[in-house]
Parts: C-alpha cells; sequence; structure tokens
C-alpha cells in the first residue's frame, strides 16, 4: 500500500464546524472561583485576523466539564467564560502553573495547532516545567494579559512569523 499525500483543509472548513460548536461557556454561575472572560485571537504570518478558525479550550477541574469551542468572527475572535484554572499535578507528580490547554483547527493546517494559556504574573509560572520547554524570548507567546479594570484577559494565537506562538507536539 502506497500512502496518500496529506490534504489542508479547505475553504468550506468554518461553515462545516458552525452546526458543531459546543459553545464559550466552561464554566456555569454555579462553579466557584475567580470568574473570568478569555478573549482569544487568532492572526495570520502578517497579523491580520484568521476569520475561519475554531478554538478549543480544556482546563482541569473537578467540579465542571472545562471544555469549550467557538469559531472565531471577522475580527479572529472567540470569547469564552470561566474561572481561573487552579494548579494540577504532571504525570510525573510535579506541580503545573494554572493553565488552560489550546487546539486551533484552521484551514491551511494539516494537524491541529496545540497550545497553552499562562496568565501573565502568576507566581506558579517560574516552576512550570512545561512553560520551561519555551525559550525565555518566547515564553511570552504563552501569557494572557489582564486588563487592570476588569475580569478579561486577553491571549493572542500568532500561527506563523516573528510572533509566532509556541506550539507543542502532543
Amino acid at each position: 500500500m502506497q500512502p496518500t499525500p496529506s490534504q489542508t483543509i479547505g475553504p468550506f472548513f468554518h461553515l462545516c464546524l458552525e452546526a458543531y460548536e459546543i459553545g464559550g461557556r466552561l464554566a456555569g454561575p454555579a462553579v466557584q472561583g475567580e470568574r473570568l472572560t478569555l478573549i482569544v485571537r487568532v492572526l495570520d504570518g502578517d497579523g491580520a485576523p484568521v476569520d475561519d478558525a475554531v478554538i478549543e479550550l480544556w482546563q482541569a477541574d473537578a467540579t465542571f466539564r472545562g471544555f469549550g469551542r467557538l469559531a472565531t468572527n471577522e475580527q479572529g475572535v472567540c470569547v469564552f467564560e470561566t474561572v481561573k484554572p487552579g494548579r494540577v499535578t504532571s504525570s510525573d507528580g510535579i506541580p503545573e502553573a494554572p493553565h488552560i490547554n489550546v487546539s486551533v483547527f484552521a484551514r491551511g493546517l494539516l494537524k491541529r495547532a496545540n497550545t497553552r494559556i499562562y496568565f501573565a504574573e502568576d507566581p506558579a509560572n517560574e516552576q512550570d516545567t512545561v512553560l520551561a520547554l519555551a525559550s525565555t524570548e518566547r515564553r511570552n507567546t504563552l501569557l494572557a494579559r489582564p486588563d487592570p479594570e476588569t475580569s478579561v484577559w486577553k491571549f493572542d494565537i500568532h500561527l506563523c512569523g516573528e510572533r509566532e506562538t509556541v506550539f507543542f507536539e502532543i
């Protein structure tokens, strides 16, 4: 048997998934914790918004689902509601900093792109072994930044280019 060539996802990608969106509320109103709104923006190598990507988020928590999926809008943005995750322990027994796992699906990608969202200025970031895998100068691509006036956090995903987000092979 001979392998067949890979294909990128076509221009219909966004349209086919709209009916399957799970939504952007990872934690309902009854879930306790530090509530936050997370604005995720997807940009191409030129810094232009990617208006037909799909973002999936997972976060560990014993009290709620911790999963959401949304398509980006015309500005390349999707908005999630959740609570700030707590620390979890890795398979090696080492505590990890609070983070949210992210998958990006978009035209032109052969496989989903995987990354993490960490929270800027969280003291646990200094001890996180996964975050430490990123070089010091690129680590900031994994940090969501807070709006000091609100409970809104912003995270940009650059798919390629000088500001490319750090992606992980899993």
